[in-house]
């Protein structure tokens, strides 16, 4: 090659990408980002290696796409026209593969059961599914933990007024009340409960310290406090 590597980095901002990469955001979960395959190469070698550099400067290239890209810009122009004409597209499913996988020690049944589709489907199933898939699953899945909370006869007011607004309201309403709203719930009834057992008759003065400071705590300290402290004092 002509162009070194450092010159390659400066000239990949100038010209015009050789790919289109997708890079959807998924609710829930840590953002996985998906690259579709391109198919066109750029008449020159220099251009072609310069949309190569891009894809290795792209932090969301994966670890094979890095490594074959890495081998195409070390080799030959053929290398770098069979990189990006069909190289590319097999590293990125490779690294699809490599994603979805991870998902299933730690997925619902939704996700497991859409991963395990996309594992034994094509490439084009694999960046389905992390493009859009994924996201419909962990809904389901979230949904299907919220309506557990409703229906836990321990679930406080609170938690039930919280959980029924993300019933009605979208995927990323259902996301932000797992997330961050149920805690926040909880500690609303906690509080409630505190409130309760502080206006007891003849409450003990150890009960009573540690009632209070807990209503001062953190949502955490709440919950301690609910289901293990005011038994141990």
């Amino acid at each position: 090659m002509k162009l070194t590597r450092a010159a390659l980095a400066l000239t990949a901002g100038a010209l015009a990408p050789a790919l289109l990469l997708a890079t959807p955001s998924l609710a829930a979960a840590a953002p996985v980002t998906v690259a579709a395959s391109a198919s066109t190469v750029v008449g020159s070698d220099t251009e072609n290696a310069v949309a190569i550099a891009k894809i290795l400067a792209d932090p969301a290239s994966g670890r094979a796409v890095k490594r074959e890209a890495n081998k195409a810009l070390d080799g030959t122009p053929a290398d770098r026209v069979a990189f990006l004409t069909t190289g590319l597209a097999k590293a990125q499913d490779e690294d699809n593969l490599v994603t979805i996988v991870k998902l299933l020690p730690t997925g619902g049944r939704a996700v497991v059961r859409e991963a395990n589709k996309a594992l034994d489907g094509t490439p084009a199933d694999r960046i389905a599914f992390l493009a859009t898939g994924l996201a419909k699953a962990q809904d389901e899945d979230n949904l299907v933990t919220i309506v557990k909370l409703l229906a836990d006869p321990a679930s406080g007011k609170a938690v039930k007024r919280e959980a029924n607004t993300a019933l009605d309201g979208t995927a990323l309403d259902r996301t932000a009340f797992l997330k961050t709203g149920l805690r926040l719930a909880r500690a609303e009834d906690d509080r409630v409960e505190v409130v309760r057992i502080l206006a007891r008759p003849g409450i003990s003065d150890g009960l009573r310290t540690a009632a209070e400071k807990a209503l001062n705590g953190t949502p955490e300290e709440l919950r301690s406090f609910i289901t293990v402290g005011q038994y141990q004092v």
